[in-house]
């Protein structure tokens, strides 16, 4: 069976390759998580956040959005001395940050999915691309919606982090076209 190249060499990123990579997500806990974690990935490997995935959910009360934004110099501290995530004070600021702009956004959208699949009309964007040589590491989409989680205050969110997130949520499917999964995303959704 073939896959996209860069998840070969490690059963837990094949895993996530297989069932969660590129499959559209319309679910705004989904979303969280996927921010959260990219985030929290920037200048670091994403095995390594992947290996964290749990931890992180037990750190985070599973993502629960409310809880995160409400987060205070006493739960700041507890994070920072989690081994278990990477313990990195302006990244847990951020996440904090960036859970209470995630609340403005369902406000003003209705939901995060309807702000984010605003970009692309609710579709996912299709690559084409032969191998993972070809694939960008961010585009003028993810550029554009990196301004704009910027502007509403959001930080760990440059545009190769943001591009990294779409390509996750399926808001673009990247997977390379001989990849088995390619045609299954592109079929479903």
């Amino acid at each position: 069976m073939k896959r996209c190249e860069w998840c070969t060499g490690s059963e837990l990123m094949m895993e996530y390759h297989d069932i969660e990579w590129g499959v559209p997500i319309f679910d705004d806990k989904k979303h969280f998580e996927f921010l959260m974690l990219e985030s929290a990935q920037a200048g670091l490997s994403w095995i390594t956040i992947l290996k964290k995935r749990d931890n992180y959910r037990k750190a985070y009360d599973n993502f629960d959005l409310k809880k995160v934004a409400s987060y205070d110099e006493v739960k700041k501290a507890e994070l920072l001395a989690d081994a278990g995530i990477v313990r990195n004070r302006l990244k847990i600021e951020a996440s904090i940050t960036n859970a209470q702009n995630f609340l403005e956004i369902q406000k003003e959208f209705g939901s995060f999915s309807n702000y984010i699949w605003g970009f692309t009309n609710g579709k996912p964007v299709i690559g084409k691309w032969k191998n993972i040589h070809e694939i960008p590491s961010k585009t003028e989409l993810s550029d554009k919606i990196s301004l704009d989680l910027k502007k509403r205050g959001f930080r760990f969110l440059g545009s190769v982090t943001v591009y990294s997130y779409l390509q996750a949520t399926g808001i673009v499917n990247d997977h390379i076209i001989d990849c088995f999964r390619y045609k299954e995303i592109k079929k479903n959704y």
